[in-house]
């Protein structure tokens, strides 16, 4: 039985993947099991898979596309190692990955999770150093310092300083919450790391960048973005605060928020009357904001000008880091 479990799921990744399974074969710590989760891959991930002659590779290929969140319980169901690590197809695992993260794990043994900081790279598999500070600055992991993370639920619920990718769990730990949600598809991770914190358990950070992210082109559209506030709105609405009145008054204000984006992405969109239905909805409840309220006038233009309009205000945007990396990627 191997001692830790690595899950990639995959889908039509066929070109990007060798760079992900690379990077867990060269790890300096041997003693795992890698589960590849191809999600009916259209393109060639079956042939590419092929390449690596490895019995630590198995290799689970869905006849039909499940989604995502199936393909990655599927992992995690295969499993067999006392630890687990999920990360998507597109990132990659430092050398020392699991060598240090595992170390944690067999000395502290009240620790159910170690996370650790990560680099941003590029689609050339480049690492950007000022992105990843920035990225480290944006969600405070610059501030955590290697120990036991004190006030876990604020930093997975209010600063969401740590990402699924970047940590190896305690299989049993993930049992007990039953790992991930279906309803949260595409919010899994987010959501993972908030229940953990709401069950009490216990999580260490390593500030060394042990994992690198991924920013490319397309990673992000209208619907994929509608999605995800979808998923995310079921989630804050599944979480009750009752004990930590000023966590429960942030989720309220983060609600009210993630709603009003949707709206307005959902006019962008072009589901005119659905949008303004939750803005009517919100206004019942409070104040809208200005941008809720620009978008609800927008939603009374023909769809072609307000997908122009729409465009224009992100054209005003100044480019964030991640916006940066992306566009440099091409």
């Amino acid at each position: 039985m191997p001692s830790v479990s690595i899950c990639i799921p995959t889908y039509n990744r066929a070109e990007i993947l060798p760079y992900a399974v690379n990077s867990v074969l060269n790890q300096t710590y041997s003693d795992f099991e890698l589960l590849i989760c191809d999600d009916a891959s259209p393109d060639h991930t079956a042939e590419v898979i092929a390449q690596w002659d490895d019995p630590r590779i198995r290799y689970i290929r869905h006849p039909q596309n499940i989604k995502r969140s199936r393909n990655m319980r599927s992992g995690y169901e295969a499993a067999q190692g006392n630890y687990f690590i999920k990360f998507d197809d597109d990132d990659a695992l430092t050398p020392t990955f699991l060598e240090r993260t595992v170390a944690v794990m067999e000395t502290q043994p009240h620790v159910d999770f170690v996370c650790s900081d990560h680099w941003v790279i590029n689609a050339r598999n480049e690492r950007d150093e000022v992105a990843t500070d920035a990225n480290s600055a944006k969600w405070g992991k610059d501030r955590l310092k290697e120990d036991i993370i004190d006030d876990l639920l604020k930093e997975t619920f209010v600063h969401q300083s740590l990402q699924v990718g970047s940590t190896l769990f305690r299989k049993a730990c993930l049992s007990e919450v039953d790992f991930m949600r279906f309803e949260a598809d595409g919010c899994e991770d987010f959501d993972l790391l908030v229940r953990l914190a709401t069950a009490g358990k216990t999580g260490y950070f390593i500030p060394e960048r042990l994992m690198e992210y991924r920013f490319h082109g397309g990673q992000t559209s209208l619907k994929q973005d509608i999605h995800f506030l979808s998923a995310k709105i079921f989630c804050l609405e599944s979480y009750h605060f009752s004990e930590h009145p000023k966590l429960e008054a942030i989720r309220a204000s983060k609600l009210v928020e993630l709603k009003q984006v949707l709206a307005m992405r959902l006019i962008e969109k072009g589901e005119a009357q659905r949008g303004r239905q939750l803005i009517q909805e919100l206004a019942a409840n409070g104040s809208l904001s200005s941008k809720a309220t620009l978008g609800r006038l927008l939603s009374y233009l023909p769809l072609s000008l307000r997908q122009l309009a729409f465009r224009g205000f992100r054209q005003l945007r100044p480019e964030d880091y991640s916006e940066r990396v992306r566009n440099a990627a091409g």
